[in-house]
C-alpha cells in the first residue's frame, strides 16, 4: 500500500445560506479587519454585499480588493499585496471561483512572507506565519478552498506556478449551494468538467494512495449523479450541492494525491491559445484515459461502475472516455482541438511545454515528448 500524510488544515461548513454566518465565523478566528478578494462578477452577484453585512454585524471592518481577472498573474497579485499593506487586514476572505480563492492565498504569501510570488513556487516555501484564510467558492470547480496550493500564472510567460504551504490552507471553507446558482451556465460546465477532471486523474496517480481514492471515488459519484442534472436545471439545489461537496472532495483528493497528464496538456493549450482551462482539460481527457488505460484499468473501473454498474475490465476505460466526451456535447463545448483552432504545427512547442508542468510527473504512463505529441493528435479530430 502506498504511503501517506493527511493532516486536514481546513474546517468545513456547508449549507444553504451559510455565507450569513460568516462573521461569526470571523469572529472565531479573532478578527477585526477582513480584507475580501472577490472579482467584480461577484460584486455584481450581491455575495459580496451579503459578506460584508455579516462581518459588520460582528463589528468587523471590511475592505475589498476585486482587480484581478479569471487566471490570477504575479502582477495580479502584486497589486493585491500593495492593497493589503494600505488597508493591514488581519484576515483575508476568499470569495469567489478558483481564481478568487487562488488570488487570495497569492497574496497572503507575499504579504505575509516578503519577497514575489514567484519566490514561493514549489512546495513548504513560507517563511513566515500566514494570515488566516476563509475560502468561500461560488462555483463547484477548482477544489482550491481545500488546498494548500495557490494556482498563479507568470505575467510574463504565463507558466502556471503552483505555490504550496500548509500555513497557505484556509482555516475555514464555507460551501453555500445557493451561491452557485448566479453562475452564467457556462461557467458551470467549465468548472463541472474540471471537478470531474479532477476526480478521474487523482484516482490513477503515481501519488494516489487509500486516503485519496476515498474521495476521488465519492467526488466522482457525487459529480457524475449531479453533472447532468445542473445543466438540464441550474435551479436544481440538490444537485448544485452535490456538485459543490462533490468539487471539495476532488480538492481533497488533490491535496492527498496530485493530477496528471490532462492538466499537463491542457495548461500550454491555456498559456498559447488562451482556451478556457475547463475546456483545455475536458478536451485532453478521454486521450489521456485512452493512454492511461494499459496501466490503470482496475483503478477506472472503480469510476466506471458509478456511471454503468456492468462495466467491466474490458470496456471500463473506454466508457469512461466516451463518458466525458459526452459531457462536452453536452455542455455545447469542443470535443476536438480543431474545433478549437489548434494546429498540428504547434504540437513540438505544445509538447516541450507539457513537459514542463508539474503534474506531468505524476501521470502513470511516463510522459516522454513523443507520447505528448501523440495525445494532442489524438485530440485533433471528433
Amino acid at each position: 500500500m502506498q504511503s501517506f500524510d493527511s493532516n486536514p488544515q481546513t474546517r468545513l461548513i456547508f449549507g444553504e445560506d451559510s455565507l450569513l454566518t460568516i462573521g461569526r465565523h470571523a469572529r472565531s478566528l479573532n478578527s477585526q479587519h477582513a480584507m475580501i478578494v472577490c472579482d467584480l462578477g461577484i460584486l455584481k452577484a450581491g455575495h459580496f454585499e451579503a459578506a460584508e453585512k455579516s462581518l459588520l454585524e460582528q463589528g468587523i471592518k471590511v475592505n475589498c480588493f476585486h482587480d484581478f481577472s479569471e487566471n490570477p498573474t504575479s502582477d495580479m497579485v502584486d497589486t493585491g499585496v500593495k492593497y493589503a499593506a494600505m488597508v493591514k487586514p488581519d484576515l483575508l476572505i476568499g470569495l469567489g471561483g478558483g481564481s478568487s480563492l487562488d488570488c487570495c492565498k497569492g497574496i497572503n504569501f507575499v504579504y505575509s512572507c516578503g519577497g514575489s510570488i514567484h519566490d514561493y513556487h514549489g512546495t513548504g516555501k513560507a517563511t513566515a506565519p500566514m494570515l488566516p484564510m476563509i475560502a468561500v467558492p461560488t462555483t463547484a470547480g477548482t477544489g482550491s478552498e481545500a488546498q494548500s496550493y495557490a494556482l498563479i500564472s507568470d505575467a510574463k510567460t504565463h507558466t502556471k506556478m503552483a505555490c504550496g504551504d500548509t500555513r497557505a490552507a484556509a482555516k475555514i471553507a464555507i460551501l453555500d449551494p445557493k451561491l452557485t446558482i448566479t453562475q452564467p451556465a457556462s461557467v458551470t460546465v467549465l468548472t463541472g468538467i474540471d471537478a470531474i477532471s479532477h476526480a478521474i486523474e487523482t484516482q490513477v496517480s503515481t501519488r494516489s494512495n487509500a486516503m485519496s481514492v476515498t474521495y476521488s471515488q465519492r467526488a466522482f459519484g457525487m459529480l457524475s449523479q449531479a453533472f447532468d442534472r445542473v445543466i438540464e436545471d441550474p435551479f436544481d439545489i440538490e444537485a448544485r450541492s452535490m456538485m459543490q461537496v462533490g468539487a471539495y472532495f476532488s480538492g481533497l483528493a488533490i491535496e492527498n494525491s496530485m493530477l496528471g497528464a490532462a492538466h499537463a496538456t491542457a495548461n500550454p493549450l491555456t498559456a498559447k491559445y488562451g482556451i478556457t482551462h475547463g475546456q483545455a482539460v475536458g478536451v485532453m481527457l478521454p486521450s489521456v484515459i485512452r493512454l492511461n488505460s494499459t496501466e490503470c484499468q482496475n483503478a477506472y473501473l472503480q469510476l466506471a461502475r458509478q456511471i454503468d454498474p456492468g462495466a467491466n475490465l474490458e470496456n471500463c476505460s473506454e466508457l469512461l472516455a466516451e463518458r466525458v466526451t459526452q459531457w462536452l456535447h453536452q455542455s455545447k463545448l469542443s470535443t476536438s482541438l480543431s474545433q478549437l483552432g489548434v494546429s498540428p504545427d504547434d504540437f513540438e512547442t505544445l509538447a516541450a511545454d507539457a513537459l514542463k508542468q508539474w503534474t506531468g510527473n505524476f501521470n502513470p504512463v511516463p510522459l516522454t515528448h513523443g507520447k505528448v505529441k501523440q495525445l494532442y493528435a489524438a485530440a485533433l479530430e471528433p
